[in-house]
């Protein structure tokens, strides 16, 4: 007798500046998955926050054009997770529950679903789910919070400097402190999405404004002069590191229009062509990254690689995107693992972490 394939919600969209690149992440994760082993659920959140039920046939609007691209929410059903529910969806266009899902796949980019938001709901709920807990995700999340993790525990970063809504910045201080050009970026948020590069004060000025409208909080970080690589990570307690690759961005900096809507916006070279001890120190920091900052499942770690090669860790990304132009799948394919082991493998994961944590006791009853 067949063995019930293991049904798993792919949790996607949300409520982030980062909505469209889930949208495409996710219908590569769709196409991906091995359709024998698993029964895919797709749960979709609108930009309001709305979780829904979209048709399987469907479930995306003009699915081929980053730019344009978008959930269908036509003849959607509304649901919950709701505490204690195992995974059961609470249906809240009708009465009563709809089918649930074995483990949860959040491909959500940004604030709302990649900063321990929902990996709180979920743990509450009581169902796996693939990729960092809640203190992990929330590190990741905030670039502030990560960098002085990193540089506590000895890790090569970049200066920087943190200013929240209402502080007084002076250009002057800060390119004193930090060098010209330097990066103005919100604290939280991905996908280069309100990231400015400043060369004077005019920018300066503009440079701001923009970053508070994504956060309260931003970070303004020196300019490395470098080489971007990435380095996917893969495991839990054994996290293991893929090769590296390279981004060559054809355009200023690697902005959110290369990574995700002009194809020919970077080229990626994978393997990277560097010497291999750079290969191995790259391996190790990453590691050794997603270690210090709690994370479990998967994490893309990415440097900078100056002139006399030393290394800069820039960031780690808990949810890295998944579109067919993406670095973290495309790092595992050329390390041998195709996109549907991958997935497969992201899914174990989270399924034997989840039985581990069950087992932990959490009272003295």
């Amino acid at each position: 007798m067949k063995k019930n394939k293991i049904r798993v919600g792919i949790l996607f969209g949300g409520k982030s500046a980062e909505h469209e690149v889930s949208l495409q992440s996710a219908k590569n994760v769709v196409d991906a998955i091995d359709k024998e082993k698993y029964e895919v659920v797709l749960i979709g959140i609108d930009k309001f926050g709305k979780w829904l039920l979209p048709n399987k046939a469907q479930f995306l609007l003009n699915a081929s054009d980053p730019k344009l691209i978008k959930l269908n929410k036509e003849n959607v059903e509304s649901v919950a997770l709701v505490p204690q529910s195992g995974g059961e969806l609470t249906n809240l266009s009708s009465e009563g529950t709809v089918a649930g899902v074995d483990v949860v796949f959040p491909i959500l980019h940004g604030p709302f679903g990649e900063d321990g938001t929902v990996q709180g709901l979920l743990k509450l709920a009581g169902v796996p789910f693939v990729g960092a807990g809640v203190l992990g995700s929330a590190v990741g999340m905030d670039k502030d919070v990560m960098k002085r993790l990193l540089r506590d525990a000895g890790l090569p970063i970049a200066n920087f400097l943190v200013f929240k809504q209402g502080d007084n910045l002076d250009f002057e201080e800060v390119s004193i402190k930090l060098g010209l050009p330097f990066f103005v970026k919100p604290a939280n948020l991905g996908s280069s999405v309100g990231i400015s590069k400043v060369r004077n004060r005019e920018d300066f000025r503009k440079a701001i404004d923009e970053a508070f409208q994504y956060d309260i909080k931003i970070v303004i970080e020196e300019f490395v002069d470098g080489r971007e690589l990435e380095c996917a990570v893969l495991g839990n307690e054994k996290p293991m590191a893929s090769g590296v690759g390279e981004i060559i961005p054809n355009h200023e900096f690697y902005s959110y229009e290369a990574k995700y809507v002009d194809e020919n916006g970077a080229r990626l070279e994978v393997p990277a062509k560097i010497p291999s001890e750079i290969n191995e120190r790259v391996h190790e920091l990453a590691v050794k990254s997603f270690r210090v900052l709690e994370c479990e499942g998967l994490g893309r770690v990415d440097f900078f690689l100056k002139k006399d090669g030393d290394l800069v860790v820039s960031e780690i990304n808990t949810i890295p995107g998944f579109t067919k132009i993406s670095m973290y799948p495309r790092l595992w394919e050329a390390s041998g693992v195709s996109y549907t082991e991958l997935i497969s493998s992201l899914i174990e994961l989270a399924i034997e972490r989840f039985q581990r944590e069950q087992k932990l006791r959490f009272s003295n009853g």
